[in-house]
């Protein structure tokens, strides 16, 4: 007798088996959720910077050509909404800049160019796998830009240009409150006009940047 229901709760046992293997109701472990890119940002950056300043006369005459570079240092604020693994949002950012450069038209003729500070006001979308996102971002972009000139007495005017950037990057989030991050951004800040004075003709200065740079953000 003990045999026998030895041997029927052994049966009983392998029949159910396959009951709870196809019950939906059965509790199984569950990993644990993903980072949630959902929130509003706050942080600093840094970078350098390189590019080019076409400075030529208003009749389109090619006055010099200086090359540019420098770092920047700066701050960011975004607000990001996650859906799924989309993320979407707004970002703005503003810099401090020590880009410039200059070139020799002829011997004693020196023409400058110095972007004091820029930013830029951004969408952002991008993909996110976990505690990372790769993102794609653009928008308006803006700065004050100096030009100058050196040809025994000094010429220096600045203006506030505005054109627009595109750019990527890729975020990581080390815990659930700080985030970091490296980018690569391009900007053209459009051609502008600057008036000269009796030593110096009017001239128009176009500018065009490349910076890559790193991020540090904290999440509200």
């Amino acid at each position: 007798m003990r045999r026998l229901r030895l041997a029927s709760a052994g049966f009983l046992v392998v029949l159910a088996g396959p009951a709870f293997a196809a019950d939906p109701t059965v509790d199984l472990p569950m990993t644990a959720p993903g980072f949630d890119w959902t929130g509003y940002y706050a942080g600093l950056q840094a970078g350098y910077g390189w590019g080019r300043s076409d400075i030529a006369g208003t009749d389109g005459t090619p006055f010099s050509s200086p090359d540019l570079s420098g770092g920047f240092i700066g701050g960011q604020v975004a607000g990001l909404w996650q859906f799924n693994q989309f993320v979407i949002g707004g970002e703005a950012d503003l810099n401090y800049s020590g880009i410039n450069g200059s070139a020799n038209q002829a011997p004693g003729n020196s023409f400058g160019t110095n972007i004091q500070w820029f930013g830029s006001i951004n969408a952002k979308a991008g993909y996110a796998m976990d505690r990372y996102l790769v993102y794609g971002t653009g928008g308006v972009a803006f700065a004050g830009i100096e030009t100058t000139q050196d040809s025994g007495s000094d010429f220096a005017r600045t203006r506030t240009n505005t054109g627009w950037t595109i750019g990527a990057g890729v975020d990581y989030a080390l815990t659930d409150k700080f985030t970091v991050g490296a980018q690569y951004r391009y900007y053209d800040f459009g051609s502008d006009h600057y008036d000269g004075n009796n030593s110096f003709s009017d001239r128009d200065q176009d500018v065009k940047l490349n910076t890559v740079g790193i991020n540090l953000n904290y999440k509200f």
